[in-house]
Formats: C-alpha cells, sequence, structure tokens
C-alpha cells in the first residue's frame, strides 16, 4: 500500500495549491479519497471522530446491491433463453448474456454521472461528492433491459443536473436521484418503459420472446403462471435487479447490520403495504385487489424500493418517529397506486418520490410535537414544585 499511496502523491503534485493544475485537484482528491481515508484531522474542539466516512457508507450500499445485482444479471439472461429455447438454462449461458446487455447499463450511467460529478467540482471548486457511487449502480438496476443506452444517459443527466445540482449537490436533493431518472425516462419515453415488451431481452426483436410482468398481467386481467418460489427467488420478468426478493433480503441485511440503512423505514414500508394488501384483499373489485397481500410484497419494485430507495438518508425522514411515518406512508402509498392506476401497475417509484417530497413536513410535526409536549412536562413539574 505504501507503494501506492507514494504513486499517488506523486500524481497529486501538478494539482497542489499554487501548482499549474490546481483548478483540476478535486478529479484527483476523488481518486485519493475513494483508495485512502483523507488524513486531514482536527486539532481542536469537539468533534466527532469516526473511521467510516461518506465514501465508506456509500460502498457499504453498492456492496448491498451486488446480491441483487449479479442475479439481475443471470435473470436477464434466463428470461432471454429460457422463453426462446425452453427447458433448462445453463447458468453461465444466462450470465454471459446478461451481462453483455447489463454491463454497458452500467458504463453509460457511471460515465455520464461521474462526468458531469466531476465537471461541478472543477466549477465549484470543492470536492467531488460521493452520492453517485450508489446512484449510479441503482440507475441500471430499475430500468428495463433493452431500454435504449442513449435514454439511460439523457436520464442520468437529467436526474444529476436537476434532482442535484440544481439544489446544490449531494446532500441537498430533494428526490431520490435514481427514481428521477426512473421518472423522467417513463414519462419521457413511456413504450420503452412499460407494456409486455420490455421486461425481457430481445423481446420486442423475436417472436417467441415476451415479458409480460406480474402486475402487469394482474393489470390486464390475465392470469399469473408463476410460483410463489418464481416471486420471491426472482426467476421473473422486470426491472434488472428489482426481481428477487431473496438478494434484495440479503443487502437488506448487510445494510441494517452496518447501520447504514433504516430498518425502521424498511419495516414500516413492509407495515404499510400489509396493510393496503390486506384491506385490497377484503375489498376485492378487481384481480389487483385479489392478489394476496403477501405476494403483492414479493413482486414489481416494492421490497427494491423499500430496502434501497426508501431508506435514502438524504431524501427521506431523519427523525425516528418520522422514519416510521414515513416508511408506513410508503408502503401505503406504493400498494394504493398500483391497485388504482391500470396503466401503471408499478406504484413504488411515485410512491417513494411522493414521501421524498413530504418527508421534511413530516420531520416538522414530529419535531413540533416532541417540543409541544416537553413545555407540557415543564409546566405540569413547575405547577408540582409550587
Amino acid at each position: 500500500m505504501k507503494f501506492l499511496r507514494n504513486k499517488i502523491d506523486q500524481l497529486k503534485k501538478p494539482f497542489g495549491k499554487g501548482e499549474k493544475w490546481e483548478k483540476f485537484a478535486p478529479a484527483v482528491n476523488a481518486l485519493d479519497t475513494f483508495l485512502f481515508v483523507p488524513d486531514h484531522t482536527t486539532q481542536k474542539g469537539a468533534h466527532i471522530r469516526d473511521a467510516v466516512d461518506l465514501k465508506r457508507t456509500m460502498i457499504t450500499v453498492v456492496l448491498a446491491l451486488v446480491p441483487a445485482l449479479i442475479y439481475g444479471i443471470y435473470n436477464t439472461g434466463y428470461q432471454y433463453l429460457h422463453q426462446l429455447n425452453g427447458g433448462d438454462v445453463a447458468f453461465w449461458d444466462a450470465f454471459v448474456h446478461g451481462l453483455w446487455k447489463v454491463l454497458p447499463m452500467i458504463v453509460v450511467s457511471y460515465a455520464v454521472g461521474l462526468t458531469i460529478e466531476f465537471i461541478f467540482a472543477i466549477y465549484r471548486g470543492h470536492e467531488v461528492n460521493e452520492g453517485f457511487l450508489v446512484t449510479g449502480l441503482l440507475v441500471p438496476m430499475i430500468m428495463p433491459v433493452d431500454i435504449p443506452l442513449w435514454m439511460i444517459g439523457i436520464s442520468v443527466a437529467f436526474a444529476v443536473l436537476i434532482g442535484k445540482e440544481a439544489f446544490g449537490g449531494t446532500g441537498m436533493n430533494i428526490l431520490n436521484p435514481a427514481l428521477l431518472a426512473r421518472a423522467f425516462a417513463f414519462f419521457a419515453y413511456p413504450t420503452y418503459m412499460s407494456g409486455n415488451k420490455v421486461w425481457v431481452s430481445e423481446a420486442t426483436n423475436v417472436d417467441a420472446v415476451s415479458g409480460e410482468t406480474i402486475l402487469g398481467s394482474l393489470a390486464a386481467g390475465h392470469d399469473v403462471h408463476f410460483s410463489m418460489f418464481n416471486m420471491f427467488s426472482g426467476a421473473i420478468p422486470g426491472s434488472v435487479g428489482e426481481t428477487s426478493t431473496l438478494w434484495i433480503l440479503v443487502g437488506a441485511a448487510l445494510l441494517i447490520f452496518t447501520g447504514v440503512g433504516s430498518w425502521r423505514i424498511m419495516l414500516g414500508s413492509v407495515i404499510g403495504g400489509t396493510a393496503m394488501g390486506l384491506l385490497f384483499n377484503l375489498w376485492g373489485a378487481n384481480d389487483l385487489m385479489n392478489f394476496p397481500w403477501y405476494q403483492h410484497l414479493l413482486v414489481g419494485g416494492f421490497a427494491f424500493g423499500t430496502v434501497f430507495m426508501a431508506t435514502d438518508p438524504v431524501s427521506a425522514a431523519q427523525t425516528v418517529r418520522g422514519k416510521w411515518i414515513y416508511g408506513i406512508l410508503v408502503g401505503f402509498l406504493c400498494i394504493m397506486i398500483r391497485v388504482f392506476n391500470p396503466a401503471y401497475p408499478e406504484g413504488v417509484m411515485l410512491g417513494i418520490l411522493l414521501m421524498n417530497v413530504f418527508a421534511p413536513t413530516i420531520d416538522h410535526y414530529v419535531i413540533e410535537g416532541n417540543i409541544k409536549r416537553r413545555k407540557k412536562r415543564l409546566a405540569a413539574s413547575k405547577l408540582k414544585t409550587a
């Protein structure tokens, strides 16, 4: 590591203060702090000391995404080859096809997003923000596999420019940037984001391949041919990384164990989704309402959105009680939008984005409520003393 440290120090010399390339220092510092913990420390005053900085937090989220990503790559190839040839599909055949389709999506997402992040860091003279380490991987995982790469690039550019940089960068955004990218793609290019020909690789080019999702089938009044195990394991058509509840739960366990993700928001979302699903089961007016409540939690983007989107530390509620309220309402809205909007049977994106807007209001009233209760306790204690 000392060899690498010395090489990076040599590389940074022309970018030091007063040197020729000083303006471009944020780009080199980004590489340095990605590999090594920053060596600048405080000398006096009260400060919180922690070995885990924002980059390490973001990398933990990336690691939590890896199981769902790897399965998503495999499932992309499996869905295509299984529908094309039938029967069993060799793991490596499916994985190679999936990697061939998904890897360019990841490359484009990171290339566009990081380029914009570096340009703004150099222009504003601050360090490169770490938030896009996660956003850059989230975006391709919540997109249909065959969406054109240029659409991913434009969606990422919109999310970073309008969703983040317009508000001041990482930590200042109101909405989850990855969901904003998906929302932009959905409304700008709806034919590439919905229907039964976008969720399985090559479905639009090969007659033998179709790709209707479970929610799409229910919204159209068709029967569901997938088992409960298929829904849980993720062997169903859908966005690249959203289908496997099993591997998403593995990522959730890592986020909860490391304290990076809020278990209160995750559990609150499950409680809200369960309550809404039970209410619709009692109502039972159509196929989506009759769909068992526990299966609502397994299909679509519910699990992925609950674990990786709703828990975004910037756009989610910050107070303890606010996280419970926020999570429950996210789950509640996700299932309600899914059922009431047959034109868009996946309500997770809109449910979370809507609650992103109300998260500061929830925190405001939670804090105001705490202040009022403390004032009442203080007044009561003064009366007893008197």
